[in-house]
C-alpha cells in the first residue's frame, strides 16, 4: 500500500498543475476604470425604496468593454462610483470613443441627504476628478 501513496504523491502534483495551463487561444485582459459622461438620478429616494440609477460612461477604445460598477461607501450616506471596464491585451484596437448607457440599483437604506461621486478621470496633475450629485431622503 505504501507503494501506491508514493506514486500518489508524485503524480497529484503533475495532475493539478496541468489543469493551470493557460493556452494561447485564451484572452488576455485587464480592468480600467471607465469615465463617467452622464448621470441619471431620482430627485429624492424614500427609505428602503429601490432606485434605477442610470449612468453613461466613456469606452475609450474598441479593446474595452464595461464591465460593471464598484460602489464603495465613503461613509454612511457617501458613495464613491467607479464605473468599471475590461480591456483586451495584445489585440490591434481601433481608437474610436463609444458611449454606453447603462444601470445599478441602489437601496436607500439611511435617512438624510446621500452623496455620489461619479469618477470623470483625472485632471492634468493626475488627481481623481468627481462628479457629485445628492440626493436628499423624503418622508
Amino acid at each position: 500500500m505504501k507503494p501506491f501513496w508514493n506514486l500518489l504523491k508524485l503524480l497529484l502534483p503533475l495532475i493539478l498543475l496541468s489543469g493551470c495551463d493557460i493556452g494561447e487561444d485564451e484572452v488576455s485582459y485587464h480592468f480600467v476604470s471607465l469615465i463617467t459622461v452622464a448621470v441619471d438620478m431620482p430627485e429624492e429616494f424614500r427609505l428602503n425604496e429601490t432606485y434605477e440609477i442610470g449612468v453613461t460612461v466613456l469606452e475609450p477604445n474598441g479593446c474595452t468593454e464595461f464591465a460593471g460598477f464598484d460602489i464603495l461607501p465613503e461613509d454612511t450616506n457617501i458613495r464613491r462610483v467607479v464605473a468599471i471596464g475590461t480591456e483586451q491585451d495584445d489585440v490591434p484596437c481601433t481608437e474610436a470613443l463609444s458611449e454606453v448607457a447603462t444601470s445599478f440599483d441602489f437601496i436607500c437604506l439611511y435617512s438624510g441627504t446621500y452623496v455620489f461621486r461619479f469618477w470623470t478621470g483625472k485632471n492634468e496633475e493626475g488627481v481623481d476628478q468627481f462628479m457629485e450629485i445628492e440626493v436628499p431622503v423624503v418622508p
